[in-house]
């Protein structure tokens, strides 16, 4: 494997892999799609695991140590498991971990153990099964909410992601973090992006980062912040005698660009190096006009190079076109 290859102009080192496996979800969450959903690729333009297996080792050769699979909701894609199964075995890949929705997770849980990913992520905006199924569109919330403990039963490192935003699900905040008292979760929350699939006409809730932390602070004011990873988008916190913890993610703000290591690839192969930003190449298209390793990389490598200082000013070169659904960029 090649060492800290993926550096950006900025000096910064891209190590995580975010790798969208699906455009599909069975939720419809108002800040992610419209009720209707969207025009979800054709399968022919999905990217078949043998590509993204193909991708992946290319990515590790070039620095990559963790990959994070997301959708869509992963595990509604056929051929999740055997995929996961090869890729853990790619060299120089220390981590795998998944974002899902929870739906359907559980039935995967004695298969991820076995293949020692025991790191999973679930979108979960509230506590009320009424509040649940307004967000979401859909009656799943028992089940979700079950699953949930049966990870945690089972082993896994369980975060859950909540994004809040006003009359939406702001009364769910405190319960949130009282699930951490005695529950070894994380529950992170997170500020509403503009990724909803719709015109752009939508107005974003103003809860921001710091709305958020007076919040919770007026609730738990002797909550203590934790030492973190350098490049962590959450700041997190931990109240004394709680068993879990929670953060904030300014992912509107976009406070964290500045030590950010994410990179991302779209089911159909879009290659991203900000979430903000238009993609830089669609590296399913170079696979199959039979492009060699050495032709992959290399562009890898030039869509990093001009990777922008921040997501403000990926935003400002994509002409303001951040409305594609969060469903396709793979969050």
């Amino acid at each position: 494997m090649k060492e800290n290859v993926l550096i950006d102009q900025y000096g910064r080192q891209l190590n995580y892999l975010r790798l969208s496996v699906t455009d599909r979800c069975n939720f419809r969450c108002y800040y992610c799609m419209p009720e209707e959903g969207i025009d979800f690729a054709r399968r022919k333009d999905l990217m078949s695991f043998e590509e993204m297996l193909q991708l992946s080792t290319i990515f590790c050769n070039l620095g990559v140590s963790k990959i994070r699979i997301t959708g869509g909701e992963p595990f509604i894609r056929n051929g999740i498991m055997p995929f996961l199964q090869k890729l853990r075995v790619v060299d120089g890949l220390d981590e795998i971990t998944v974002t899902s929705n929870g739906t359907l997770s559980a039935k995967y849980q004695a298969g991820l153990l076995q293949m020692g990913i025991r790191k999973i992520n679930i979108s979960l905006d509230s506590l009320s099964r009424e509040r649940f199924e307004q967000i979401t569109r859909r009656d799943n919330f028992e089940s979700v909410y079950a699953g949930i403990f049966k990870l945690l039963n089972s082993g896994f490192e369980v975060k859950l992601n909540c994004v809040v935003a006003e009359n939406k699900n702001i009364q769910d905040i405190i319960p949130f973090i009282e699930l951490t008292r005695e529950n070894a979760l994380s529950v992170r929350f997170l500020e509403e992006m503009p990724f909803n699939g719709s015109d752009g006409s939508q107005v974003l809730s103003d809860w921001n980062h710091v709305r958020i932390y007076d919040y919770i602070h007026q609730h738990y004011p002797n909550a203590g912040q934790l030492i973190s990873e350098t490049s962590s988008t959450s700041i997190n916190y931990k109240i004394p005698g709680y068993k879990g913890s929670f953060g904030i993610i300014p992912s509107f703000s976009r406070t964290f660009c500045g030590t950010c290591n994410r990179i991302r690839l779209s089911a159909t192969g879009e290659l991203r190096t900000c979430l903000y930003g238009l993609p830089a190449t669609n590296l399913r298209d170079l696979l199959r006009k039979g492009a060699s390793t050495e032709d992959i990389e290399q562009q890898i490598l030039i869509a990093v190079s001009k990777r922008e200082a921040d997501g403000f000013a990926a935003e400002a070169a994509s002409m303001g076109e951040i409305n594609t659904s969060m469903s396709v960029l793979g969050g």
